[in-house]
């Protein structure tokens, strides 16, 4: 009985943050909790924003992290390796992961870069050709234009691959091998028998919510497709929608990533990693969770910066598209260059309204990274950037053949 309440008081300091207070990312995650709470004019902008990000990104970045992962457990298949491996294939392959409706098949390559496992072409590949979660939508409401852009996306993404990497060379501004990073992290740290039991405390007193993100994943990345081809969800819920049970169900999710993201065990790895439970064993659970955190933290973040600013100026996407109509496929694609999916969601719902050509729609999809520059600028800010810029040669090329001669 002592030894669990000490451990409940352990977690309850941790939760709170009173532990380790100034830890970025626990304050971030407490200060944000603070406006939700405390806040009332927020407080509907901060949830909605939550909710959006983890049913129409966390869910399909869980999915899509799970499939990769139980591939390469099951099959005996390190994907990193293979493409590393896989020498002029590895712009394709990347691009053709970037090419999935969605953002974890570029999150997949984004991290494999980040382990100095493929090249720089291949980032700029995936980049070109992910048209995020606006693909759903696209191939929901038009699935011809759909496929044609996506089609597009893989295309222009593999030979802009192809160039780059023939122009820079295999080696350019490639990350440190993950072989080198663990040899020297072991080096320089060496945990003694006290942390590795704090460490193994706080992994247990934290798999209780790692049981509940599972359970509420699953319905979770149902109603995150529902929503993704414009089915009501709420009004499947029938007396009980005015209780907006899709809201809850997003932000309790999204609370849920953001509060074990920052009060996680920091030593579970980086991004891409295994992670081993307290017994040394792989968690091929705790690995999904892990970086499905990370990006979801990331995204929610991004997410709120555009809303709040949005919020605060009275002026979103819609206002910046009413220009004269040959510089409406340049904003299209400067617009693509904001992270994140929601804004580049915008422009395909006004492509399909027909309030802007479909030059624009394909100058947006080249030139967006979708949530996959999130991880991209967390883990590889400079290589992240400059692949994003690279982008814009493509785009702008693609977007201004369609509009003078499409």
């Amino acid at each position: 009985m002592t030894e669990l309440v000490l451990r409940t008081s352990r977690w309850a300091l941790e939760l709170t943050g009173l532990r380790n207070f100034a830890h970025p990312a626990r304050l971030l995650v407490i200060l944000l909790l603070s406006m939700l709470f405390f806040s009332s004019e927020l407080r509907p902008l901060i949830l909605n924003t939550i909710k959006d990000a983890y049913l129409a990104v966390t869910v399909f970045v869980a999915a899509t992290l799970a499939f990769f992962y139980m591939i390469e457990r099951g099959l005996g298949i390190d994907l990193g390796r293979k493409m590393q491996n896989a020498g002029r294939w590895q712009a394709p392959i990347a691009a053709f992961l970037g090419a999935l409706p969605g953002c974890g098949g570029a999150i997949i390559v984004v991290t494999q870069y980040t382990k100095g496992l493929i090249s720089f072409g291949s980032v700029v590949a995936v980049l070109i050709a992910t048209m995020g979660d606006a693909a759903f939508l696209l191939l929901a409401r038009e699935p011809k234009t759909g496929a044609a852009v996506l089609a597009t996306g893989l295309i222009v993404g593999t030979l802009s691959g192809w160039l780059i990497d023939a122009f820079h060379g295999q080696d350019f501004m490639r990350a440190k091998p993950e072989e080198d990073q663990t040899k020297s992290d072991l080096s320089s740290n060496q945990p003694g028998s006290s942390d590795r039991d704090a460490q193994a405390d706080e992994l247990i007193s934290l798999d209780f919510l790692n049981h509940f993100w599972v359970w509420l994943i699953i319905p979770s990345t149902v109603i995150g497709l529902a929503l993704a081809f414009l089915v009501d969800v709420d009004a499947l819920f029938g007396s009980y929608s005015v209780y907006q049970p899709t809201l809850w169900i997003g932000a309790t999710g999204g609370i849920l990533c953001l509060i074990l993201w920052a009060f996680s065990n920091p030593e579970q790895g980086h991004v891409g990693q295994e992670v081993k439970d307290i017994n040394g064993e792989s968690s091929l659970n705790k690995r999904v969770i892990r970086d499905t955190n990370f990006v979801t933290s990331w995204v929610v973040f991004g997410f709120l910066i555009y809303e709040l600013a949005v919020h605060f100026t009275g002026s979103g996407i819609e206002t910046w598209l009413q220009t004269w109509a040959p510089f409406v496929p340049l904003m299209a694609i400067i617009i693509g260059f904001i992270p994140g999916c929601g804004p580049q969601i915008v422009v395909t719902t006004l492509y399909l309204n027909g309030a802007i050509p479909i030059a624009a729609l394909y100058g947006n999809a080249i030139a967006n990274d979708g949530d996959a520059l999130f991880p991209a600028l967390a883990l590889a800010p400079k290589a992240a950037i400059l692949a994003t810029l690279y982008s814009a040669v493509p785009a702008l090329i693609i977007a201004y053949l369609i509009f003078f001669f499409g």
